[in-house]
C-alpha cells in the first residue's frame, strides 16, 4: 500500500476548522513519522528535497489530541 491510503489521517475528520475537506492535515506513517499537509511557505528556502507548508495551530492541535498527547 502507497500513498495517502498508507497514512492515518490525525486531524480533518470533521471536527476541525476545515470539517472533512481536504486542506491542512497532520497525517502519521506506519513507521510513526508525520506527514504534513498546508499551504506552501517562502518563509526561506530549504533543502533540497524538503519543502515548507504553514499549518494552522489548532490543526496542531487536534492531532496532539487525536495521539492522546
Amino acid at each position: 500500500m502507497s500513498g495517502r491510503a498508507a497514512l492515518t489521517r490525525l486531524t480533518g475528520n470533521g471536527d476541525g476548522e476545515c470539517g472533512e475537506k481536504d486542506c491542512p492535515n497532520v497525517y502519521r506513517t506506519a513507521t510513526g513519522s508525520f506527514v504534513v499537509q498546508g499551504n506552501v511557505s517562502d518563509a526561506f528556502t530549504p533543502p533540497r528535497g524538503e519543502g515548507l507548508v504553514e499549518v494552522p495551530e489548532s490543526v496542531l492541535k487536534e492531532a496532539f489530541r487525536a495521539l492522546g498527547w
